[in-house]
C-alpha cells in the first residue's frame, strides 16, 4: 500500500468497496475481518403461502407461539446469567492467582522474577485470546456492540452469531480481561447475550436434531430481531447486575425498533438474570468461590445513607460534566485514529494481528509493574477499615515494594483488576488514602492504555475502562477542589465515571440507571442526571458517540433515525440506479437462472403484461431465496400458461422459511437440465403481492423515514405517470447512505447542511 493510500485511510472513513450500484450485498469489517454483508427481511412477506399458513393456524398453535416467545426469553436469561457469573468467577480467580503469585515473590524480594512471571502470565493469556480469535472466529474481536447494533438496524453479517463466535467470545474475553489489559467484559457480554438469543431463535437445527415443530415459528428475521434485543439487554444486566439498566440500554442504544410487547419480554429476561445472579452471589457468601470473594458482580458502596449535597455543589458538578464531555470527545477522536491505524496493520494478516496484541500486552505489563515504583510509600492509617497492607488480589492497601506498615497507593489501583480498582476509587471514607500525583498518573495511564488496547484481535470492551478512567478523573477533581464541596472523593469518582461515559457513549437514561444500580444508592440520582446531561451536550459539539464512530469506521450501512437536510432536496428517482431486473408472472426458468447468476439482488419486481392483463401492472415482489427454492424443488410448467395445479400440494410454508444464521441455498448449487431450462415457473403464489411502494416524486427524506420505521429491505419506486412501466426502480438501504447519494450528486457536497461541530485542524494534521 502506498504512503498516499495510508494517509487517506487515516483521514477518511473506511468506505470499503462501496459501489453505486443497486446491489444489496456490500462489505464491512466484522470483528477484525472484511466480510460481505446483506440486509435483513424484517418485512412480512405476504404471499399466498403466508396467508394460507396464518389462516390454518389454530388457537392452540397461536398459544404455542406466544408461549415459546416467553420460554425462549426465560432460557436466554438463564444462560446469559450463567455465562456472566462464570465470566466474573474465572476472571477474578485467574487474575487473582496471578497477583498472589507475583506478590509472594515480591515479599521475598525477587522483584525481577516477579516482573518476569507477571509479564509472562499476561503475555500468555493475551496470546491465547488473540490466537483463538484470529484463527477460529475473527468475528469475536472487539466488543461486538457495533455489530449487534447494526444487526438490529437491519444489517446481516456472516458469523457474528454462530456457535463458534459465542465460544470464542466467552473464552477469549475471560483470557483477555485476566491478562491485565485495560479492557472490559461488558461489551463482550452484550455480544454473548445476542449470540445466545440468535442461536435459540434460529428455528431449530437438523444437524443437532432440534426439529421440534414449535421452534419452526421463529424462522424469520422479525422474531430473531426481538430475541437478539432481549439478549443484548440480558448481557448488560449480567455484566453489571443492572436489570433495569439493561432494558434501557437496549432501548436507548441498541434497538432501532421498539414496542410495548418487546419491553415486557426484555424486562422479563433481565429479571431472570438478576434472580439467578443473586442466587449465585448468595452461594459465594459461603466462601466456595475461590478468590471471587464474598461481594457481588461489580457492586460498589460509595456513600453513606445520610448523604447530603447543597446548591453550592452544583457548579462543581457542572464543571465535572463539562470536562467529562471534552475528555469523552477527545477519547472518541483518538480511538478513531488508533482503530484506523490498527486496521492497516490487521490487513496484513493474522500474524500481524497477534503480534500487535502481544506487543500491547508487554507494554501494558511494563507500565503496570513499573509505575508504582515512581510513588512513595505511605503509612497505614490507624483507623483502616481493612487489613493494611494487603497482600494478593484485592484490597485498598497494596504493599507492593513498601516496608511493613506501609502501602503503595498507586499499586492499589494499577496493580489490580479493573473491577477492584473501581471499587477502591468508589470507596467511601477514603479521602486521604490516595495522593493526587498517584491519581493523575493512574488517570493518564488508563486513558491511553484503554485506547490502545481496544482494537486488538481479542474480545474487548469499553464500558469498564471508561468507568475506571472517569473514576480516576473524578477523584482527581475531588482532591483538587473538593475542599469547597460537601461531596466526598468517592462520590466525585462516581460522578467522574458518569461524565466520561456520557461524553464518550452519549447515553443518558440507561447510563444513569446502570450507575444507580451499580452504587445501590438512589440519592445520587439528581447529580448523575445533571452530569450526564452536561457531558453529553458538550461532547455532541465535537463528534458523535463512540459506537456510531466505530460502525462508520467498519463500513456498516446504518440507517439513522433522522434524515439529512439535503435529502429533502432530492426525490427517490434521483438516487435509483439501474439496470432494473424484472420478472413476469410466468417466467422462463432459464431467464430466472441467468438473472440470479449475474446479479446479487435479493428482491425482484414481478409484473403482469398482456395477455394476462389489459396493461402492464405491478403484481408484487419475489425474493431471491424463494426463487432458489422454486428452482430446487423444480416446480416447473411445460408451457407459459397456468395449469391450475394447486401449489400448496407441492410446498409448505416451511420450505420458504429463512434458515438460521444465513445458511441458505445458493444458485450455484442448483443443477438443471437443458429441458428444464426451457420450462416455466408461475411466480404468482410465491410473490409478495403487497410490497411497500413510493411514487418517484416522493422526497428522499420521507422515503428514508418510511424505510427505517417499517424495517424494510426493498422499497419499490412506481411512476407518477401510468403510461410507463409499472415500476421504475428499487430502493435498498445502500441507496440512503450519504456516500452513495453524494457520489451520485457531488454538487451537494458544497451545499449540504452540516451539524455544528467544532473541528481541530491541527489534530487532523498530527494524527
Amino acid at each position: 500500500m502506498s504512503s498516499n493510500a495510508d494517509e487517506e485511510s487515516l483521514t477518511h472513513p473506511l468506505l470499503l468497496l462501496r459501489s453505486t450500484s443497486n446491489a444489496t450485498s456490500q462489505v464491512a469489517i466484522v470483528g477484525s475481518n472484511l466480510c460481505p454483508i446483506e440486509s435483513l427481511d424484517y418485512e412480512i412477506i405476504e404471499n399466498d403461502f403466508f396467508k394460507q399458513d396464518w389462516r390454518t393456524r389454530s388457537k392452540i398453535q397461536i398459544c404455542q407461539y406466544i408461549f415459546m416467545k416467553w420460554t425462549l426469553c426465560f432460557l436466554i436469561g438463564i444462560v446469559v446469567s450463567l455465562v456472566g457469573f462464570a465470566n466474573n468467577l474465572a476472571v477474578e480467580n485467574i487474575a487473582g492467582i496471578k497477583f498472589v503469585v507475583t506478590s509472594n515473590m515480591m515479599l521475598a524480594n525477587k522483584y525481577l522474577v516477579a516482573f518476569a512471571v507477571f509479564t509472562a502470565a499476561n503475555f500468555g493469556l493475551t496470546l491465547f485470546a488473540s490466537v483463538i480469535t484470529a484463527y477460529i472466529s475473527p468475528e469475536a474481536a472487539g466488543s461486538g456492540i457495533p455489530e449487534v447494533k447494526a444487526y438490529l438496524n437491519g444489517v446481516d453479517a456472516p458469523g457474528i452469531f454462530s456457535l463458534r463466535t459465542l465460544v470464542v467470545k466467552i473464552v477469549g474475553s475471560i483470557s483477555a480481561v485476566s491478562s491485565s489489559l485495560h479492557i472490559g467484559k461488558a461489551g463482550p457480554m452484550v455480544h454473548t447475550g445476542a449470540c445466545v438469543a440468535a442461536l435459540m431463535g434460529q428455528g431449530g437445527s437438523k444437524k443437532y436434531r432440534l426439529t421440534w415443530k414449535w421452534l419452526q415459528y421463529f424462522k424469520n428475521d422479525r422474531d430473531r430481531r426481538d430475541l437478539v434485543t432481549c439478549g443484548s439487554a440480558a448481557g448488560i444486566a449480567a455484566a453489571f447486575r443492572a436489570p433495569v439498566g439493561g432494558v434501557l440500554f437496549a432501548l436507548e442504544e441498541m434497538a432501532s425498533w421498539w414496542r410495548g410487547a418487546l419491553l415486557w419480554r426484555a424486562f422479563f429476561t433481565t429479571a431472570v438474570v438478576a434472580i439467578v445472579l443473586r442466587a449465585f452471589i448468595d452461594f459465594c457468601f459461603t466462601g466456595k468461590c475461590g478468590l471471587f470473594g464474598t461481594g457481588g458482580l461489580i457492586m460498589f458502596d460509595v456513600t453513606s445513607a445520610n448523604i447530603s449535597y447543597h446548591l453550592e455543589d452544583v457548579p462543581l458538578v457542572f464543571l465535572l460534566g463539562i470536562i467529562g464531555g471534552i475528555l469523552g470527545s477527545l477519547y472518541n477522536f483518538l480511538l478513531d485514529k488508533v482503530l484506523r491505524l490498527y486496521t492497516l496493520i490487521n490487513e496484513k494478516g493474522a500474524a500481524y494481528k497477534i503480534l500487535l496484541a502481544c506487543s500491547i500486552s508487554i507494554f501494558t505489563s511494563g507500565l503496570l509493574f513499573g509505575l508504582p515504583w515512581l510513588t512513595s510509600c505511605q503509612a497505614c492509617p490507624a483507623d483502616a477499615s481493612e487489613a493494611c497492607p494487603t497482600i494478593g488480589q484485592s484490597g485498598n492497601y497494596k504493599k507492593f515494594q513498601c516496608p511493613p506498615g506501609h502501602y503503595n497507593d498507586l499499586a492499589s489501583l494499577i496493580f489490580n483488576t479493573n473491577d477492584d480498582a473501581i471499587k477502591n476509587l468508589f470507596s467511601k471514607n477514603t479521602d486521604s488514602e490516595f495522593h493526587w500525583s498517584s491519581i493523575l498518573i493512574f488517570f493518564v495511564t488508563c486513558f491511553f492504555l484503554s485506547i490502545f488496547s481496544y482494537g486488538i484481535v481479542a474480545p474487548t470492551g469499553l464500558f469498564v475502562p471508561v468507568i475506571l478512567t472517569g473514576a480516576s478523573y473524578g477523584r482527581l477533581v475531588g482532591m483538587l477542589i473538593g475542599s469547597q464541596s460537601n461531596l466526598n472523593h468517592g462520590l466525585f469518582a462516581v460522578l467522574g465515571s458518569a461524565s466520561l461515559l456520557g461524553g464518550s457513549m452519549r447515553m443518558t437514561v440507561s447510563l444513569c440507571v446502570v450507575i444507580l444500580e451499580l452504587t445501590n444508592n438512589l440519592l445520587l440520582l439528581p447529580l448523575i442526571m445533571l452530569v450526564l446531561l452536561v457531558s453529553k451536550t458538550v461532547a455532541d459539539v465535537f463528534n458523535g458517540n463512540i459506537y456510531d464512530i466505530i460502525m462508520k469506521l467498519k463500513g456498516f450501512p446504518y440507517l439513522e433515525a433522522h434524515a439529512e437536510p439535503y435529502m429533502r432536496q432530492l426525490t427517490v428517482s434521483d438516487v435509483v440506479t439501474g439496470p432494473l431486473q424484472l420478472f413476469h408472472g410466468i417466467e422462463k426458468v432459464s431467464n430466472i437462472v441467468h438473472v440470479l447468476r449475474t446479479t446479487r439482488h435479493n428482491g425482484f419486481p414481478v409484473i403482469n403484461e398482456p395477455p394476462v392483463t389489459e396493461s402492464p401492472i405491478l403484481f408484487g415482489l419475489v425474493l431471491r431465496a424463494h426463487l432458489i427454492t422454486l428452482l430446487k424443488k423444480k416446480a416447473f410448467l411445460p408451457t407459459a400458461v397456468p395449469t391450475g395445479i394447486d401449489a400448496f400440494n407441492q410446498f409448505t410454508s416451511g420450505d420458504f422459511a429463512k434458515r438460521g444464521l444465513g445458511n441458505g441455498d445458493k444458485i450455484e448449487d442448483i443443477d438443471l437440465t437443458e429441458e428444464e431450462l426451457e420450462m416455466f415457473v408461475d411466480l404468482h403464489p410465491f410473490t409478495n403481492a403487497s410490497p411497500y411502494t413510493v411514487v418517484e416524486t416522493m422526497s428522499l427524506a420521507k422515503a428514508l423515514i418510511l424505510f427505517r420505521e417499517v424495517g424494510l429491505r426493498h422499497m419499490l419506486v412506481i411512476p407518477k405517470i401510468s403510461s410507463r412501466l409499472p415500476v421504475v426502480g428499487i430502493l435498498t438501504r445502500h441507496d440512503f447512505m450519504p456516500e452513495h447519494i453524494l457520489g451520485v450528486h457531488p454538487s451537494l457536497l458544497k451545499s449540504r447542511w452540516r451539524k455544528l461541530r467544532i473541528r481541530f485542524p491541527c489534530w487532523d494534521k498530527i494524527f
